[in-house]
C-alpha cells in the first residue's frame, strides 16, 4: 500500500474519532456553562468518556473476531461508524433546553462507546499497515487528524451553534462521520493474517500487556505525563464563558488558533519522532508542554485581551502536539505484532483514565480555588510529572518497557 493511501485512510479514521470527543469534551461544557451549570458538574461530565478508558475490556475481541469476507479491522470500524451516524441523527431530534439533557448525556456515552470501539480497530489497523520507520509521520497524521476532528467538533460547531442550534450541529456531525467512512469502505483489507496466540481466560487476555516486564514504570509515565495539561484544558472554555466571550469568539480563538498550532506541532513531532532516542525527545517535549500549559497563567492573572488567549492557545496546542505525537509513537513501539490492537488499546486506556480523572479534578479544583490558583497548580503538576518521567526513564533497562538513554 502506498504512503498516500495509508495517509488518507488513517487521516479519515482519526478525524472521525476526534469529532465526538471534541464536541462532548469541549463544545458541550461551553453550552452547559452558558446554562449556568456549576464547574463541578461540568467536570463530572468527563465521566462520559469512560468507554475510552474501559475499551481494553473488549479489545481482545477486536484482535480475534471478524465478519467473514470483510476483514478483521473493517468488521469493527464500519459498524461503529454506521452506529455513530444513526445516533447523531437521533440526537438531532432532541434539545438541550427542553428537558432532554439526561437523554443527551446518555447519547454522549453511547457515542463515545462507538468511537472507542472504532479506535481499537483503527489503532490495530495502523500497527498492521505501518513499517517501524513510518510510525513517526503516521503518528503525526494521527494526532493532526484527531486534533482536526476535535477542533471541528469543539470549535467550528461552537461557532455555528447560535445559527444552526443543536439539531444543525448533530446533523453536521452525522454528515462528517459518513464522509470519513468512505475511504475505509472502499478499501479491500487482506483477509489472510497471522493467527494470534491461543485464547486464554478473558481477564488474563485484557491485562496481558500490564504483566510484561517493565510495564508498570511505563504505565506511570502514561498516567502522569499529560495529567496537568488535561486538567487545565478542561477549564479553559468555561473560563472564557465566565469572562463573557461569545460562542463565536471561543470557537475561532480555540478552534482556529488551536487547530493550526496543534497541526503544526503534530507534524513537527512526527518528523522529530524519526530520531531513534524517542525517550529523550519525550522529556524535551515534556518541558515544552509544561511551558505551553503555563502560558495560560498570563491571560488569567493579567488584564483580559483576546490576543493573549490566542497566543496562549497556539503555544499550548503546538507544544501539546509535539509531546503527544512522540508519546503515541513510543506506545506503538511497545506493542507486540500479535496483539497490536490490544496492546495499544491498553496503553491508550491508561492515558484516557488519566485525562478523565484530570477532567473531574479540574471542575472540583477550579470551583474551590478559583481560576488563577487552579491554572498555577496545573502547571506545577505538569512539572512534577515531568520529573517523574525523567526518573523512570533512567531506571535500569530490565525495569523499563521502553528504551531510553544509552540503551536506545
Amino acid at each position: 500500500m502506498t504512503k498516500f493511501k495509508k495517509l488518507t485512510l488513517l487521516s479519515a479514521l482519526y478525524l472521525a474519532q476526534g469529532l465526538p470527543y471534541g464536541f462532548f469534551t469541549q463544545a458541550l461544557p461551553v453550552f452547559l456553562r452558558e446554562a449556568n451549570l456549576s464547574l463541578t458538574a461540568i467536570g463530572l461530565t468527563n465521566l462520559l468518556t469512560l468507554p475510552w478508558a474501559l475499551k481494553f475490556l473488549w479489545a481482545p475481541l477486536v484482535d480475534r473476531r471478524s465478519i467473514p469476507g470483510v476483514g478483521l479491522r473493517k468488521s469493527w470500524i464500519l459498524p461503529a461508524q454506521a452506529a455513530s451516524l444513526v445516533l447523531y441523527v437521533l440526537l438531532g431530534g432532541l434539545s438541550l433546553t427542553s428537558g432532554d439533557l439526561t437523554i443527551i448525556l446518555i447519547g454522549c456515552l453511547l457515542a463515545n462507546a462507538f468511537a472507542a470501539s472504532q479506535d481499537i480497530a483503527t489503532d490495530g489497523f495502523a500497527v498492521d499497515i505501518l513499517e517501524p520507520t513510518e510510525r513517526g509521520w503516521a503518528n503525526a497524521i494521527q494526532v493532526a487528524g484527531y486534533r482536526a476532528g476535535m477542533n471541528v467538533g469543539g470549535g467550528l460547531l461552537i461557532v455555528l451553534y447560535p445559527k444552526l442550534g443543536w439539531t444543525g450541529d448533530m446533523l453536521i456531525m452525522a454528515t462528517l462521520i459518513g464522509l470519513c467512512t468512505l475511504p475505509i469502505l472502499f478499501y479491500r483489507e487482506p483477509l489472510e493474517r497471522a493467527k494470534p496466540p491461543k485464547p486464554r481466560a478473558a481477564l488474563l487476555e485484557t491485562v496481558d500487556f500490564f504483566l510484561r516486564r517493565g510495564a508498570l514504570s511505563w504505565v506511570l509515565v502514561l498516567l502522569f505525563y499529560k495529567f496537568g495539561h488535561a486538567a487545565a484544558s478542561a477549564m479553559v472554555r468555561p473560563w472564557l464563558v465566565d469572562n463573557h466571550y461569545h460562542f463565536s469568539e471561543i470557537g475561532w480563538i480555540l478552534g482556529a488558533a488551536g487547530f493550526v498550532a496543534g497541526f503544526l506541532g503534530a507534524i513537527a513531532g512526527g518528523f522529530a519522532a524519526r530520531h531513534p532516542n524517542r525517550a529523550r525527545l519525550l522529556l524535551l517535549f515534556g518541558v515544552a508542554q509544561v511551558l505551553g500549559l503555563a502560558s495560560y497563567v498570563w491571560p488569567v492573572v493579567t488584564e483580559h485581551a483576546t490576543y493573549k488567549i490566542v497566543v496562549a492557545a497556539a503555544f499550548d496546542n503546538f507544544t501539546s502536539g509535539l509531546a503527544t505525537t512522540n508519546l503515541f509513537t513510543m506506545m506503538m513501539d511497545a506493542c507486540s505484532k500479535e496483539r497490536a490492537a490490544s496492546d495499544y488499546t491498553a496503553q491508550a486506556c491508561v492515558v484516557v483514565i488519566s485525562q478523565t480523572l484530570a477532567g473531574v479534578f479540574s471542575g472540583v479544583a477550579a470551583q474551590a480555588w478559583g481560576y488563577p490558583a487552579f491554572f498555577a497548580v496545573c502547571g506545577t503538576i505538569g512539572a512534577v510529572s515531568l520529573a517523574l518521567t525523567g526518573f523512570i526513564l533512567t531506571l535500569p533497562p530490565t525495569r523499563r518497557l521502553v528504551k531510553a538513554g544509552a540503551d536506545a
